[in-house]
C-alpha cells in the first residue's frame, strides 16, 4: 500500500478503526462480558479464576486497542492536519489521552483478577474491582466523545469527505459526553434515554467506519487533494 496518498492514508485509518472496535468490542462483550455477573460476587469471582486464560486475554485486547486507537490518530492527524493544524492536534490529544485512561482503566481488571486467583480471596472485592473497572469505561467515554469533536470538524471542513458526515461525527461527540453524565447524574433515568443518547454516536462511527473503508477520501473535481 502507498501510504503517499491521502485515499490509502483513509483507507489505513478505516481499518485501524475496524480493528480497534473489534478489540475494543470483543474484550468488553464477548470476553468480561461473558464472566462478570452484576450483583454476583461469588459466581463473578469464579468465573474468573476458572476462565483466568480468557480474562487474561481482554486485558491483552485492551492495551492492543489503546495502541490501535493512538496510530489511528496519529494517521487521520497525517490525512487532516492541511486542514486545521489546531483540529488535528486537538484530535491526536484527545486520542492519547483516551488511549491512556484503558490503560488506567486496566488497573481495576488486574486487581480483579489478582484478588480472584488468590486462595481464601473475597468475592466482594473482585466484583468491586470489576464494577470500578466497568464505570471507569463509562468514564472513559468522555474522551472517546472529545476527539470526534476536531474529526468531525475536520471532515466538515474538507472536501475530501462529506459535510454531513461531519456534522454526525460532532454530533455524535456530544452523544458520547452526554452518556456519561446521564450515568452519574441520573443513575435512576430509563435505561431507554442512554439508549437513545448512543445512537448519534453510533450512527457517526460506522458511517465513518465504512466510508473511510470503502470510499477512502473523494476527489471534488477541480480540487487538488495534499499528498501526505
Amino acid at each position: 500500500m502507498n501510504l503517499t496518498t491521502p485515499k490509502a492514508l483513509a483507507r489505513l485509518a478505516g481499518l485501524l478503526y475496524l480493528l480497534l472496535a473489534l478489540l475494543g468490542g470483543w474484550a468488553e462483550l464477548g470476553g468480561r462480558g461473558s464472566l462478570v455477573v452484576a450483583g454476583d460476587a461469588a459466581r463473578t469471582a469464579a468465573n474468573i479464576a476458572g476462565n483466568e486464560s480468557l480474562f487474561r486475554l481482554t486485558m491483552v485486547a485492551d492495551i492492543l486497542m489503546a495502541t490501535v486507537f493512538v496510530a489511528l490518530g496519529l494517521v487521520l492527524h497525517r490525512l487532516l492536519h492541511h486542514v486545521s493544524e489546531r483540529a488535528a492536534t486537538a484530535l491526536l490529544v484527545f486520542v492519547s489521552v483516551g488511549a491512556g485512561s484503558i490503560l488506567v482503566n486496566l488497573t481495576f481488571q488486574a486487581g480483579a483478577l489478582v484478588t480472584a486467583t488468590q486462595p481464601g480471596h473475597p468475592a466482594e472485592l473482585v466484583l468491586l474491582f470489576c464494577t470500578l473497572h466497568q464505570q471507569g469505561y463509562v468514564l472513559g467515554g468522555v474522551f472517546f466523545g472529545l476527539w470526534l469533536l476536531p474529526a468531525g470538524y475536520l471532515a466538515y471542513r474538507t472536501p475530501m469527505l462529506p459535510s454531513v458526515l461531519g456534522v454526525l461525527l460532532m454530533a455524535g461527540a456530544a452523544a458520547w459526553v452526554a452518556d456519561p453524565l446521564l450515568a452519574f447524574g441520573l443513575p435512576d433515568a430509563p435505561e431507554v434515554i442512554r439508549t437513545l443518547v448512543e445512537v448519534p454516536t453510533t450512527v457517526a462511527e460506522l458511517g465513518l467506519l465504512a466510508y473511510l473503508l470503502i470510499r477512502g477520501v473523494r476527489t471534488p473535481q477541480g480540487v487538488d487533494l495534499p499528498g501526505a
